[in-house]
């Protein structure tokens, strides 16, 4: 009895080790954790979706009410009746009427400001704008018109520039012939800071006509009387001094000279005109 009970053992635990173990099924793979995943998914797809009806729909919900609200503030006076303009000069009325596209009689609460104000500031002649309500009934409009400060001359061509460099107008430009004509490819960007040193000497500064900007360092002036000045590269205004100063004790100008070079600290090279062409050139140390 007990040989067979050890035997009805033995064979119950070789029964158990020889049995191959199960393998893990993977969680994702399980068949309640894939069910729960797509009504997730089905959720999330139905919230969005009604999310995106809802939104749609209270937009123009929302589009609607101001339309209704905007025809009753015309009903209560809330339309143009005005329009007022600060700050033009040489921007034409007919021009500006057109950029701001407004008419009187329009509803004043529909009329788009930022867009009005892009229209106005594309303008040649204004920098900036802004476009205000002055409710109920009036529409200010207020812009910054460019500066004209010279004439440039760039591959046979001429254009009005501002005190940025910004070109204003290529076209009409007879009014501004009193303006500095200045030439090179990057003049318009160096300008301003040449009138800043020509200014220094008022009374040389109206006999400049012109001013070449030389190899992306220096001018080169045309003076009246067809005088041309080479200025230096570095501390170009101290040497406009000099020459001010030098033609106040020599009356150089009003010699028959064709250079005057101020390249060379403390010097003043002068270069007879052709007429003389039997005298050297003049090269003296300035006192």
């Amino acid at each position: 009895m007990s040989v067979k009970m050890g035997m009805m053992r033995e064979n119950t635990k070789t029964t158990k080790l020889g049995k191959p173990r199960r393998k893990a099924v993977p969680l994702w793979r399980r068949g309640y954790v894939r069910l729960v995943l797509a009504v997730v998914v089905v959720g999330a797809m139905g919230s969005g979706l009604w999310w995106s009806w809802s939104h749609d729909v209270m937009a123009k919900v929302v589009e609607g009410v101001k339309w209704r609200t905007i025809a009753l503030s015309v009903k209560a006076g809330f339309q143009v009746n005005e329009i007022l303009v600060v700050g033009r000069k040489e921007t034409a009325s007919k021009v500006l009427r057109s950029a701001i596209q407004l008419t009187r009689g329009a509803p004043i609460l529909a009329f788009d400001l930022e867009a009005a104000r892009d229209r106005v500031e594309v303008l040649p002649w204004v920098r900036r704008a802004t476009v205000e309500r002055m409710l109920p009934d009036t529409i200010l409009l207020s812009i910054e018109e460019r500066k004209p400060l010279a004439i440039w001359q760039h591959n046979g061509q001429f254009a009005l520039i501002d005190e940025t460099g910004e070109v204003i107008l290529r076209k009409g430009l007879d009014r501004f012939n009193d303006l500095l004509i200045v030439v090179g490819e990057n003049a318009p960007r160096e300008t301003a800071r040449l009138l800043v040193t020509l200014k220094t000497q008022p009374e040389l500064l109206s006999m400049v006509k012109a001013a070449v900007w030389v190899g992306g360092r220096r001018w080169n002036l045309r003076l009246t009387g067809d005088i041309d000045v080479r200025l230096p590269e570095g501390n170009a205004t101290a040497a406009w001094m000099r020459l001010a100063e030098y033609e106040k004790t020599h009356r150089v100008l009003e010699r028959d000279v064709q250079v005057l070079d101020l390249r060379i600290p403390d010097r003043l090279i002068v270069r007879k005109s052709p007429s003389k062409k039997s005298e050297k050139p003049n090269t003296g140390r300035e006192t």
